[in-house]
């Protein structure tokens, strides 16, 4: 008897990358391609509609739903669900929300197929791969202090070049009180100033800046 091949929902905004992988996952004689979308909204559609052993998930889709919105949202319905994340975004607090969200292991775009291959077999037979680059990404945000949704608001407007004054505008709150917030968010940071915040923060993808 012929094992059945595992059928894999192919998730990303880029169609040179998702035809890529559209052609990797063709070539293997175990494996075959359930679906195929460069959308939120519609890998969560196509999940339910085709019940994907594995699903790959680019974490940058559109704005309508992000990738880690699609795992939240896919995880929600169906908690067994095996998704791998497959992205450029190498930030630790990137890695943390796609692990804590459901994600099986997260590998970063640049990966091989040689290794991402044996990835999607071991995911499929339930196991979560966490390589010690990710592992280690993981350990670093574990021990750095977490910033509130509030400071999160504020880091993120000063990175799309708010002032102070705007920023308090756009909250709802006094420019006194957004300082506070910045007095708070730069030693979490490590950071002297609010340029080397901003940076910090892009490089570990706690703020993403279009």
């Amino acid at each position: 008897m012929t094992p059945s091949r595992i059928r894999i929902l192919v998730v990303d905004d880029h169609p040179i990358v998702r035809k890529g992988l559209e052609s990797l996952i063709e070539s293997e004689p175990d494996m075959e391609l359930a679906a195929s979308t460069g959308s939120g909204a519609d890998a969560v559609r196509l999940f339910r509609e085709t019940q994907p052993d594995v699903t790959l998930m680019d974490l940058t889709l559109t704005k309508e739903m992000s990738g880690l919105q699609a795992i939240q949202t896919i995880r929600g319905e169906f908690p067994v669900a095996r998704i791998i994340v497959f992205s450029a975004r190498q930030g630790d607090h990137d890695v943390y929300l796609a692990i804590q969200a459901g994600a099986a292991t997260y590998l970063p775009k640049d990966t091989l197929s040689e290794e991402l291959i044996p990835a999607i077999r071991e995911v499929h037979e339930g196991q979560r791969r966490i390589s010690p680059e990710i592992g280690q990404k993981l350990a670093e945000h574990v021990a750095l202090a977490a910033l509130t949704a509030r400071e999160l608001e504020v880091l993120q407007l000063v990175g799309e070049g708010l002032r102070n004054h705007e920023i308090g505008l756009r909250l709802h709150i006094s420019e006194l009180t957004v300082e506070g917030h910045m007095k708070k968010i730069l030693p979490k940071l490590n950071a002297r100033d609010r340029t080397s915040a901003v940076a910090v923060a892009i490089r570990r993808g706690i703020i993403h800046i279009d």
